[in-house]
């Protein structure tokens, strides 16, 4: 792991000729902010590692200091070990305000031995309900994973070690909103929640097992678009949201021209919701009894990808 300092390195080519390569440490204490938790939080390792602490007491959690508008951003996290039955760990992006969009990873503990549920939502003017759940194909606990969220004017794709297990299309077109106008900075929390967490709230918290951690790292903001206000001006860099052309690397173009996942995408995106998924707000006609929202009616008919 880099230090928090930018490390240079010169190397020579075969052709005589040489390059700078220039490494950027993932420093906790350069992009994030802990925001509340009265300690139990706490960055280590020289910024390269963030542990969240839950006890009766208290959750904890923290804050990105820039806010996005658009984006691709991930997270490394090892989630809590053991018999985690009513804590959540979480991972989203939210805006301000009470008509707020939102973009939710939610981990629901469990007893010992019972798989995690990754629980998922996209929020969109203070309006959610759309909630898709996944049980995971391997131990979150025993080492870390990399989980994602997408975010460009076009759909919301969430990842896991690079999998796509869910895409929210913008379908503005057929009046559902879509999270385009507000910046959202990145949160992460630990909290207990076992009114709802765990089968519904009826496992409770085990205190006993406690205090509980969620550890974090390699959080990677390099791919979004921070958003700031300069002499009364918004703007966003390194890319413009009105010009996908603006972006001043491949990279930054790449995840904001994509319209749509490719054919392997859809492929892997199919096997993970047939395999390993739980609960489909689109398939719940006894929740929506007036009829299913339009996205879900409309997700086989809508704007080519």
């Amino acid at each position: 792991m880099v230090s928090s300092t930018l490390l240079v390195m010169s190397i020579s080519l075969f052709l005589g000729l040489s390059i700078l390569l220039v490494v950027h440490g993932k420093d906790f204490n350069q992009d994030i902010d802990i925001t509340w938790g009265d300690g139990r939080g706490n960055i280590l390792n020289n910024g390269t590692l963030l542990n969240l602490g839950l006890d009766q007491s208290s959750g904890s959690g923290f804050q990105s200091k820039a806010e996005y508008l658009y984006g691709k951003v991930d997270m490394q996290i090892k989630l809590v070990p053991g018999n985690s039955a009513g804590t959540v760990t979480t991972f989203y992006l939210k805006s301000q305000g009470l008509t707020w969009d939102e973009i939710d990873f939610e981990f629901l503990g469990n007893v010992s031995g019972d798989p995690y549920i990754v629980h998922t939502n996209v929020y969109t003017q203070g309006k959610g309900d759309r909630e898709q759940q996944f049980y995971l194909w391997f131990d979150p606990t025993a080492a870390f994973h990399n989980y994602s969220i997408l975010w460009n004017p076009s759909h919301i794709v969430f990842y896991i070690d690079g999998k796509p297990i869910r895409e929210f299309k913008n379908l503005e077109v057929l009046g559902v909103a879509y999270p385009k106008n507000q910046p959202m900075r990145m949160y992460g929390s630990l909290w207990n929640a076992d009114d709802w967490a765990t089968r519904g709230g009826l496992v409770k918290t085990n205190w006993s097992q406690g205090p509980f951690v969620a550890s974090f790292m390699n959080y990677n903001s390099e791919n979004a678009c921070v958003w700031s206000i300069v002499n009364g001006t918004t703007t966003t860099s390194p890319c413009s949201p009105g010009d996908s052309t603006s972006s001043s690397s491949s990279s930054t173009s790449e995840w904001f021209s994509q319209r749509g996942m490719d054919s392997s995408s859809k492929k892997v995106l199919r096997w993970v919701q047939r395999k390993f998924m739980v609960y489909n707000y689109c398939k719940d006609k006894k929740r929506f009894s007036n009829g299913l929202p339009v996205e879900c009616t409309a997700k086989n008919k809508n704007t080519k990808s």
